[in-house]
């Protein structure tokens, strides 16, 4: 098994480190802590190798939900269904033109 490793520059040169070294809870503290405590130790591990020093955006529920429900009603948009569409999804007829225009 190839291990991942992350490399921690400095002006000196780098410090490489073994995510397998995080074994558990108690080594890590405050977001990292929480973070580790919702998805596990060994995701948490996953998050650190592939994102490691980046920020990245988790968005909202409703925000998946939002772009699945648009894909649905452009799905089964057949050019002449705003109305039904709009009723179905308790959107206003403009709100459905927009979904449907925008993809």
């Amino acid at each position: 098994m190839t291990e991942k490793l992350i490399i921690l520059h400095f002006l000196s040169g780098g410090i490489i480190l073994n995510t397998e070294k995080i074994e558990s809870l108690e080594q890590l503290s405050g977001d990292q802590r929480e973070l580790a405590e919702i998805v596990g130790i060994e995701a948490y591990r996953k998050l650190v190798e592939n994102y490691g020093g980046m920020c990245i955006y988790i968005y909202k529920p409703e925000t998946i939900l939002r772009e699945r429900r648009n894909t649905e009603i452009f799905n089964e948009f057949d050019g002449t269904n705003y109305r039904e569409l709009a009723k179905e999804y308790g959107l206003s007829e403009a709100g459905i033109r927009k979904i449907v225009n925008k993809k």
